[in-house]
């Protein structure tokens, strides 16, 4: 398995001529793609580790499986370095009899960065999938003292952001402000795949009143993720995007912004938050 940190040598400059070389820790970044039963189906730039969690986060937001037991198996092939050794950096994952394969056809390209996770998408259209849950009827609610905490929480649980400051962060909590799950990655899509993953193989789908918490922007892919797992409440501590406002109101989903202290922009569904 890559690692998930690298050291390098750096020169750090300082005022009145300041130098100093010494070595510096960055965040891992490596090509992962994923086969659906032997076929290339994706390749998204990632941090190394949780590979079948993001592979289980990105069919289920993909809207092609639903629940663990619609995969049968991953794993790790054909990806060897000029040494012979495995890389780890291809993942191919099996399909339970009688779930449809995913359509690779031209209007959807699953080729993916890790600072965007819809680049490929042809048009709007090929991303408004339809979800088999929804957040619509979750009657969850949760008080604005408790949403103010989460920043904190999930800083506390990036581990490897403290040495690199180069991971976005995304984690699921209970409505109680309690950590279900946090993981981190170069992507912020895979972060969120990476979690959702872990819901899905631990049975959490849909994710019936939680609170998913994002280090950076709200933007469409990710809203479009959360909704696809039926997660009822977003936040973030940055801005949304126009398209991820629309998303969320349309889909019933409460979508918090700009959390920052003991403030935040809530723009859709604001009924959910107790003050």
């Amino acid at each position: 398995m890559g690692r998930v940190t690298v050291r390098r040598p750096v020169l750090r400059l300082g005022p009145d001529g300041q130098e100093r070389r010494r070595p510096d820790a960055l965040a891992a970044e490596e090509p992962l793609e994923i086969r659906v039963d032997g076929k290339p189906l994706s390749v998204t730039m990632r941090t190394p580790g949780n590979d079948v969690e993001l592979a289980h986060g990105f069919l289920l937001t993909e809207g092609v499986i639903g629940s663990s037991e619609d995969l049968l198996a991953a794993r790790y092939c054909d990806s060897l370095d000029d040494q012979g050794r495995n890389t780890y950096n291809v993942l191919d994952v099996t399909l339970a009899p009688g779930v449809q394969p995913p359509d690779t056809s031209l209007e959807r390209n699953f080729y993916t960065t890790s600072s965007c996770g819809v680049c490929g998408k042809a048009s709007l259209d090929a991303v408004r999938l339809k979800s088999r849950f929804t957040p619509a009827t979750d009657a969850v609610r949760v008080h604005y003292r408790t949403i103010i905490t989460l920043p904190d929480a999930l800083r506390e649980a990036q581990q490897v952001f403290s040495s690199t400051g180069g991971l976005h962060g995304a984690a699921l909590f209970t409505a109680d402000g309690e950590l279900i799950v946090a993981r981190e990655d170069v992507g912020r899509h895979n972060a969120v795949d990476k979690v959702l993953g872990r819901c899905l193989l631990d049975g959490r789908i849909p994710a019936v009143g939680t609170v998913l918490m994002v280090s950076g922007r709200a933007s469409f892919e990710l809203v479009q993720k959360a909704v696809m797992a039926g997660v009822p409440m977003m936040t973030a501590v940055s801005a949304p995007s126009s398209l991820a406002v629309e998303l969320a109101a349309e889909a019933g989903m409460t979508l918090v912004g700009f959390l920052r202290g003991e403030t935040m922009n809530v723009y859709a569904h604001s009924e959910r938050i107790d003050r």
